[in-house]
């Protein structure tokens, strides 16, 4: 049981590092970019899938813990924070926050107005929006979208 309990956390914490820094990659090329006013903290816990978080603990875990071949613990711990680094680097990092935050040619529609753009962060208060029209970045209150 002991056992079990220590690569459930090791795996956590490692799954916690490569996190850290996917999202700290994400925030310096992509949210930064945009000038979208947001907090780390925010971002990290708003856009954390837990079924993959605890899948990779799992994963990892068992892999560093129960296995007892450092080659292949070594192995899949540096490839997967290799790619986690990639981030980091300005092109990347941005494509990764493309491919999980923004949705190109929406339309939204308010009471006074339809914007039709990409939508670059969905947050939780408001959407950060390119309104292709205007060729700017806007920000619109949730509270004034229609449903």
């Amino acid at each position: 049981m002991n056992k079990a309990i220590q690569a459930f956390l090791t795996g956590m914490f490692i799954t916690f590092i490569l996190d850290f820094f996917l999202f700290l990659g994400i925030l310096l090329n992509y949210i930064n970019f945009y000038n979208i006013e947001l907090y780390y903290n925010i971002l990290f816990a708003d856009n954390q899938n837990g079924y993959l978080f605890f899948g990779l603990t799992l994963i990892l875990g068992y892999i560093i813990v129960y296995l007892n071949n450092y080659k292949i613990s070594l192995l899949v711990t540096g490839v997967l924070s290799f790619l986690v680094l990639l981030t980091l680097f300005q092109g990347i990092g941005h494509s990764v926050g493309e491919a999980l935050f923004m949705k190109k040619e929406t339309i939204l529609e308010t009471s006074k107005r339809t914007y039709s753009g990409d939508i670059l962060y969905d947050g939780r208060e408001y959407i950060t929006f390119y309104e292709h029209n205007l060729n700017k970045i806007i920000k619109i209150s949730k509270k004034d979208l229609k449903k």
